[in-house]
């Protein structure tokens, strides 16, 4: 049987209304983490006041080697 770990990682945004994400630096991280071999699930934001985003959470997966 298969077994998974897990990762979530959050990212700030920024900009005076909130919702804005360093795209390079996002990139970054996702190659970072695609090469220790975790595969992106999922991508959400957080809801902050007047339909901005205060977060974006993003959620790895990767095989779970060993007992």
């Amino acid at each position: 049987m298969e077994r998974w770990e897990y990762k979530t990682i959050k990212f700030k945004t920024g900009g005076f209304w909130g919702g804005r994400v360093d795209d390079s630096e996002f990139q970054e991280e996702l190659n970072f983490y695609g090469k220790e071999g975790w595969e992106l699930v999922s991508c959400f934001d957080t809801s902050q006041a007047q339909g901005a985003s205060k977060d974006v959470i993003v959620v790895f997966k990767r095989k779970l080697i060993g007992p």
